[in-house]
C-alpha cells in the first residue's frame, strides 16, 4: 500500500488526450496547493488518437477549466453532436437515432413513453423519434444550442462535440504548461519499485535521466507501462461479451456539409464509424477478427468513405475489458491504460474524465487514504460495468440474420446486471437504474425502441386518460418539435456564426 503522506509531486506518463486532460485538470484543481506536476512523453511514440467523438460531459470539463467554447471549436476543428445514428443494427436498411435528450414530455403526471406506447399500439402515434427535438434537428441537419430557460421540457436537450483529438491535446498542453506543468521529452525504459512498499519510486528514461514522484498517473495506452507492466495489477477480459478486437482508422476529405451527429453503420462482423469534423472526416471499422479478415475489413471501410482517404487505414488491436484496479499503490491509470470498451457510444474520452473526477473526489487534500482508494476503485468498476452492459445491449438486441457474428451476438448470455434490466423493461417498461450509470433512462429507451424491444404491457394508469385527448396532446408535441427543428439554423450556418463571433 502506498505511503499516506501529502503528495507533493505528481508524474504523468504519456501525453495524448488522457495525459494532457489529466495535467490540465490537476493543475487547475490543485492550484492553491504547493504541488509539482510533470508529464513525460516521447515524440517518437504515437497516440491512438481516434477518440474524436464525445458525450455531453465534455462540456462541463471545458467549463470547469474556463475554456471558451468558440475558441475551443476553432482550435480543434470541432463540430456539434446531437447524438448517434445507428444504421443497419436492427435489420439491414433500418436506422434509428440515439439523442442526448428525452422523448416527449409527461402527460397528466404520467411518463411519456407508456402514453406513447398505448397510442402506438392503436396505430395513432408517430415514430418515437418525432417527439424529440434533438433527433428532429439531427435528421434535418440543423443545430442550435438549447434554451435553458425554455418553459417546455420538449426544448431541453444536451449536445457534445466531434473534434480533432490531437488538436485538443495541444490545446490542453498549452493550458497546462501555462499553469506550471513541466513537460519532459523522453521514453521511459525502466520503472524502479520501492523494495519495501512496492510503490513506484523512479522512472528511468532512455537518455539516462530519472524522474521521481509521490503519485504516478499512467496514460501510456493499452500497454499500461506502470499499472500493468510494473505493478502487475491484472486485466479483466470481456471478449466473451464483446468479441470485436480490431479497428481500422483512416481520415478522409470531407465533401459535404458536416451533419450534427456521429454515424455507426453495422457491417457483417462489426460496425463502421463516421465522425464529421470541420476540416475532414474521421472513419473507422471495428470488427471481430474471428469473423472477418483484415483485408475484407479494409475494403469495407475504404469503399464506404464520403470522400478521398487522406492516408492508409491503420490497424488498432485491443481487448475489451478493464484493469482489476484503476488505482493501485501509488499509481492511477487513465484512458486506455485503465481499460477499453469499444468506441460505439463515444465513451473513451468520458472514461478519462470520470477517472480524473474520481481521483479528485477521493484525493481532496492530496493525502491518499486506503479506504478512499478502495471506494474510488469500486466506483470505477461500476462505471465500466454499466458502460459495458450498455454496449452489449446494442449487439444482444440486434435483428440481423445475415452472418454468424450477429446470430452469435444475439444468442449469447449477458451479464446478470444487464439481464435484470432487460427483464424489467420487457415486463412493463420499467427502467432499472444502477449506481454510476453514465447513460440514463432516455438513452436506454432509445436503444430498446430503436432495436424493436418493447414491453409486454404499459402502466395501467395510462388507461385512465381519454384516448382522444391523449392523441391530441401527443400531436401537439410532435408539431412543436417539428416547428422547433425547422426554426434552427443548419449546422453549417451555426458553425459559421460561431466562428464569426
Amino acid at each position: 500500500m502506498m505511503a499516506t503522506g501529502k503528495i507533493q509531486k505528481i508524474t504523468i506518463v504519456g501525453g495524448g488526450t488522457a495525459g494532457w486532460m489529466a495535467a490540465a485538470t490537476l493543475s487547475h484543481h490543485y492550484r492553491q496547493h504547493a504541488l509539482q506536476i510533470q508529464l513525460v512523453e516521447s515524440d517518437q511514440i504515437g497516440t491512438v488518437g481516434v477518440g474524436e467523438a464525445t458525450v455531453p460531459s465534455i462540456i462541463s470539463l471545458n467549463q470547469y477549466l474556463g475554456i471558451n467554447e468558440r475558441e475551443f471549436v476553432n482550435a480543434t476543428g470541432a463540430t456539434f453532436k446531437l447524438g448517434i445514428e445507428f444504421c443497419g443494427w436492427r435489420t439491414p436498411g433500418h436506422s434509428f437515432f440515439h439523442p442526448f435528450a428525452d422523448f416527449g414530455a409527461p402527460v397528466a403526471g404520467l411518463p411519456f413513453f407508456p402514453c406513447w406506447l398505448k397510442l402506438h399500439r392503436e396505430g395513432r402515434a408517430a415514430p418515437l423519434q418525432e417527439y424529440c427535438l434533438s433527433a428532429a434537428m439531427a435528421k434535418a441537419g440543423r443545430f442550435a444550442q438549447p434554451d435553458d430557460s425554455a418553459a417546455t421540457p420538449l426544448a431541453l436537450y444536451s449536445y457534445a462535440y466531434h473534434f480533432d483529438a490531437g488538436r485538443y491535446a495541444r490545446l490542453l498542453r498549452d493550458y497546462a504548461e501555462t499553469r506550471g506543468v513541466r513537460r519532459v521529452e523522453g521514453r521511459v525504459t525502466d520503472v524502479a519499485l520501492n523494495p519495501h512498499s512496492g510503490d513506484i519510486e523512479t522512472l528511468h528514461l532512455e537518455n539516462g535521466s530519472q524522474l521521481d514522484g509521490d503519485l504516478f498517473i499512467d496514460c501510456s495506452g493499452f500497454r499500461g507501462l506502470l499499472i500493468e507492466q510494473a505493478l502487475e495489477t491484472g486485466y479483466e477480459d470481456w471478449r466473451h461479451w464483446l468479441p470485436v478486437d480490431t479497428a481500422l482508422a483512416v481520415q478522409s476529405r470531407r465533401t459535404s456539409a458536416p451533419p450534427p451527429f456521429t454515424r455507426a453503420s453495422a457491417t457483417a462482423a462489426g460496425w463502421r464509424w463516421r465522425i464529421p469534423l470541420q476540416h475532414r472526416s474521421g472513419n473507422g471499422h471495428v470488427f471481430s477478427s474471428a469473423h472477418m479478415t483484415l483485408d475484407r475489413a479494409r475494403e469495407s471501410l475504404l469503399s464506404n468513405l464520403d470522400g478521398p482517404p487522406l492516408g492508409e487505414p491503420r490497424p488498432i488491436r485491443f481487448t475489451a475489458g478493464m484493469r482489476k484496479q484503476f488505482w493501485h499503490r501509488n499509481c492511477v491509470a487513465l484512458g486506455l491504460a485503465s481499460g477499453f470498451i469499444e468506441p460505439l457510444e463515444s465513451t473513451s474520452i468520458s472514461l478519462i474524465q470520470t477517472g480524473i473526477e474520481k481521483l479528485l473526489q477521493f484525493l481532496p487534500e492530496l493525502v491518499p487514504e486506503p479506504e478512499k482508494i478502495r471506494e474510488a476503485n469500486r466506483l470505477n468498476r461500476e462505471e465500466y460495468e454499466r458502460l459495458r452492459d450498455f454496449i452489449i445491449l446494442h449487439y444482444k438486441l440486434n435483428g440481423r440474420d445475415d452472418s454468424d457474428f450477429w446470430r452469435e451476438m444475439r444468442a449469447m448470455p449477458v451479464p446478470d446486471s444487464l439481464q435484470a434490466k432487460l427483464d424489467a423493461f420487457a415486463e412493463d417498461g420499467r427502467m432499472l437504474v444502477y449506481e454510476q450509470e453514465s447513460f440514463r433512462e432516455a438513452s436506454w429507451l432509445a436503444l430498446y425502441n430503436g432495436l424493436g424491444y418493447r414491453p409486454r404491457r404499459y402502466l395501467p394508469e395510462v388507461d385512465s386518460l381519454d384516448t382522444e385527448q391523449l392523441a391530441q396532446v401527443l400531436e401537439k408535441m410532435r408539431r412543436a418539435v417539428a416547428a422547433g427543428a425547422d426554426s434552427a439554423p443548419t449546422h453549417g450556418e451555426f458553425l459559421a456564426q460561431l466562428e464569426a463571433g
